[in-house]
């Protein structure tokens, strides 16, 4: 499942305010930035800085 590209432009990182990419593959939020991600379940983000997890690239 994708997100829209719409709601991608508004989404921000909750601890750091910046962007956020999409990773569709894993269904992830990612803040390269600060190394996080964020799980989207169901198309629904997870936005939540408890719920973030650490975040390392695919090879």
């Amino acid at each position: 499942m994708s997100l829209d590209p719409k709601l991608l432009q508004i989404l921000a990182c909750p601890k750091d305010k910046g962007s956020l990419e999409y990773d569709q593959e894993r269904q992830l939020l990612v803040n390269e930035r600060l190394g996080i991600a964020y799980r989207v379940d169901d198309g629904i983000p997870v936005l939540l800085i408890d719920e973030a997890e650490p975040y390392t690239p695919a090879k």
